[in-house]
């Protein structure tokens, strides 16, 4: 069975960072595509970055492009999600993501979710 475990999130300032890690069990972490999401109140879950098995193809929204970070440790079972430069419309619910093959999908449509971290900035 496929677990993902978000954690990171928190209250943070405008202009601030947060790093959000994703930490995976129950298949073979380094062969699957990996991705978060986010969801604000009131709004559709809106995708936010992934990132290939071999790390070497990387996808960012255009909101976050220049300000957030994906990246994996496959000896770890972990993705992490660095976010600088945060700002208020940046505040949601943030979800990891297992996608069922290695590459990046676009879209994504992942098959697995974590529960979801949340992250709040304040103006």
């Amino acid at each position: 069975q496929v677990q993902l475990v978000e954690s990171g999130g928190g209250l943070v300032q405008a202009g601030g960072s947060l790093r959000l890690s994703c930490a995976a069990s129950g298949r073979t972490f380094s062969a699957y595509a990996m991705g978060w999401f986010r969801q604000a109140p009131g709004k559709a879950r809106e995708f936010v970055a992934a990132i290939s098995w071999g790390d070497n193809d990387t996808a960012y929204a255009d909101s976050v492009k220049g300000r957030f970070t994906i990246s994996r440790d496959n000896a770890k079972n972990t993705v992490y999600l660095q976010m600088n430069s945060l700002n208020p419309e940046d505040t949601a619910v943030y979800y990891c993501a297992q996608d069922v093959v290695p590459y990046i999908l676009r879209p994504m449509t992942p098959k697995y979710w974590g529960q979801g971290t949340q992250v709040t900035v304040s103006s």
